[in-house]
C-alpha cells in the first residue's frame, strides 16, 4: 500500500503526513473481539482485528471504521491511517473505505479468518489474517520519551527494510553508535540530527523523515540531481525545440502529448499522480486516458512512439500499468512484487505476487517504442519502466539509470511529532532480478539535461530516440 496521498517518491510531503500525524495518538481503547463463528452478514464479515503479512501493521474494523496501527516487536502506535466505509459491501463482502465520500481502499474477505487489502493506486494486495483481539502493546499509550521514539525508529527499519545487506549497512552497529547519545534531555533537534545521520548512508530516495508535519529529510542516490521547477522549465524548452508544433497539456501540465518529425509520437509523463487536485484514483485514471486518447487517436499513422519519464517523481503503479496496457495486444508479465515479512530474518518475504499487463479496451499502439529515463525517474516511474521490459516488440531504453527505488512507501508514525517513510518491498523481473539501488540501466546511454545541453537547447536522448525510430529519414 502506498498510503502516500500526494507524496512525491523522494519523500513524504506534509499533505500525506496530514493523514498520519494529524491523528491523535494515545490509548487504543478496548480490545476488539472477532465476530462470532458461523456465517456473518456481508456488512459484518470484516469486523474485528487483522494483522498484515509483512508491512508491520495491525488494523481494526469497527462499525465500518478502519484504523491502522504501526507495530514493531516492541511498540504499537495507533492512528497512522483511518478511513470510513463508503457504500455497501459487495455480494462477496468486498468493502470500500476512504476519507469522506472518496473510497481508495478495498478489503475483501477470503474465508472467515483471511482477507485481502487493495489500495486503488497500488499494484498487488496485502494479505490479512484475523486476530482474536488487539495485541497487548496496542491497548496502552505508546511512550513518547526520546529513547522510546529512537527504539521505535530503529525497530521499524530493523524489521522491515530489505536492503541493509545490499547497501553494506550493519544496522545493529548503527544502533550501538547512536543509542548511547539518547537521554531524557535529548531534544527534537538532537533526534532529527541522529535520525538523519542514520538514514543518510542508505542513499535511498524512499526514506524520509517528518517532524510536526514538515519533511526534514529525503534520501537520494549519490550522483543524481533533484527535479526542480527550474530544471523542468529548461528541459521543456529543450524538448520543445524538437517537437512539431506545441505540446498539448493534460493533468495540470504533468502529462504532455506532442509530435516529432517523421511521424513519431511523443508522450511526456511528469508524474503518476496529481493529475486532478484532490482527485480519486478513478479521476486520475480518467485524465490519463484523455491524454492517451489524444496521443493514440491517429496511431495507425505513427512510425514510432517516444515516452519521456526523465522527470517523473512517481505516484501510482496502477497508472503506469494503465499506459502499458495501451502498448500491447497480448497479456504479458510486468513484474512480481514481494514484501519483507519476518522481523527477525531479512531474507524472508511474502509470496511473490505476479502483476500482468493486459491489453486495454481502448486505442492502442503496438509499434516500436523508445523510453527516455534518468536518475530523476523515480518510484512508479521505475515500476513503469520495468513493466515495459517484457513488452514485444522490445522497448528501447535511452538516457541514464533510473533512481533505484521501487517499493511502495511505508509511512510509519513514531510519535505525535515524528513520522518516517521507508521501503519494505522488492519488485522483481521475470528472471528474479531487482534494480533497487543502482536503478534500471539504459540500453543506449546518453547525456540527460546537462548544463551544457540545456544551455544550447540540445537533447541527446530525444535526438537518439528519433534516430533509432527512423523519424529522421
Amino acid at each position: 500500500m502506498r498510503f502516500r496521498g500526494t507524496a512525491r517518491a523522494a519523500g513524504v510531503t506534509a499533505v500525506a503526513l496530514a493523514v498520519t500525524i494529524g491523528v491523535t495518538t494515545g490509548v487504543a481503547g478496548t480490545a476488539l473481539a472477532a465476530p462470532a463463528s458461523g456465517a456473518q452478514p456481508a456488512a459484518n464479515r470484516l469486523e474485528g482485528v487483522w494483522r498484515s503479512d509483512g508491512y508491520g501493521m495491525v488494523l481494526t474494523i469497527d462499525h465500518g471504521r478502519l484504523t491502522t496501527y504501526s507495530v514493531t516487536s516492541g511498540s504499537c502506535v495507533p492512528g497512522f491511517f483511518t478511513a470510513g466505509q463508503v457504500g455497501s459491501p459487495g455480494r462477496d463482502g468486498a468493502t470500500r473505505y476512504g476519507r469522506g465520500a472518496t473510497a481508495d481502499i478495498t478489503v475483501t474477505p477470503q474465508g472467515r479468518d483471511r482477507a485481502a487489502l487493495k489500495a486503488d493506486d497500488s499494484a498487488g494486495s496485502t494479505h490479512l489474517e484475523r486476530l482474536p483481539g488487539l495485541p497487548a502493546l496496542c491497548t496502552t499509550p505508546a511512550p513518547g520519551d526520546p529513547l522510546s521514539v529512537f527504539d521505535r525508529f530503529w525497530e521499524t527499519f530493523e524489521e522491515n527494510y530489505p536492503f541493509f545487506a545490499a547497501k553494506g549497512i550493519d544496522w545493529h552497529a548503527v544502533r550501538d553508535q547512536y543509542r548511547p547519545q539518547i537521554g531524557p534531555q535529548t531534544t527534537d533537534d538532537d533526534l532529527q540530527r541522529i535520525f538523519t545521520a542514520m538514514m543518510e548512508p542508505l542513499h535511498d530516495a524512499h526514506t524520509s523523515l517528518a517532524r510536526d508535519l514538515h519533511g526534514v529529510f529525503f534520501g537520494l542516490r549519490p550522483g543524481t540531481q533533484e527535479e526542480t521547477p527550474e530544471l523542468a522549465k529548461r528541459a521543456g524548452k529543450a524538448v520543445a525545440a524538437q517537437l512539431v508544433g506545441p505540446e498539448r497539456m493534460f493533468g495540470g501540465g504533468k502529462l504532455g502529448v506532442g509530435e516529432l518529425p517523421g511521424g513519431i509520437g511523443y508522450l511526456r509523463v511528469g508524474s503518476f499522480d496529481d493529475y486532478v487536485e484532490d482527485g480519486s484514483y478513478q479521476q486520475q485514471a480518467a485524465e490519463l486516458d484523455r491524454a492517451l486518447d489524444a496521443l493514440l487517436a491517429g496511431s495507425a499513422g505513427l512510425r514510432g512512439l517516444v515516452i519521456d519519464v526523465r522527470l517523473n517523481g512517481g505516484g501510482s503503479d496502477e497508472l503506469g500499468l494503465r499506459i502499458a496496457a495501451r502498448l500491447t495486444d497480448r497479456p504479458y508479465p510486468a513484474y512480481t512484487k514481494r514484501a519483507r515479512n519476518d522481523p527477525a530474518d531479512p531474507s524472508r518475504f511474502t509470496r511473490p505476487q505476479p502483476i500482468t499487463v493486459r491489453p486495454a479496451a481502448a486505442p492502442r499502439f503496438t509499434g516500436p517504442v523508445a523510453l527516455l529515463t534518468a536518475g530523476t525517474t523515480v518510484s512508479a516511474g521505475e515500476t513503469f519502466t520495468m513493466a515495459l521490459m517484457e513488452r514485444s516488440p522490445r522497448v528501447t531504453r535511452i538516457g541514464e539509470n533510473t533512481q533505484g527505488v521501487f517499493s511502495d512507501v511505508m509511512i510509519r508514525l513514531l510519535s505525535a511529532h515524528w513520522a518516517v517513510g521507508l521501503p519494505n518491498e522488492e519488485f522483481l523481473t521475470r528472471d528474479g532480478r531487482t534494480f533497487d539501488g543502482p536503478g534500471i540501466p539504459p540500453q543506449v546511454p546518453t547525456p540527460v539535461f546537462t548544463e551544457k545541453e540545456l544551455d544550447t537547447l540540445k537533447d541527446s536522448a530525444l535526438t537518439t530516440a528519433r534516430r533509432l525510430l527512423g523519424g529522421d529519414r
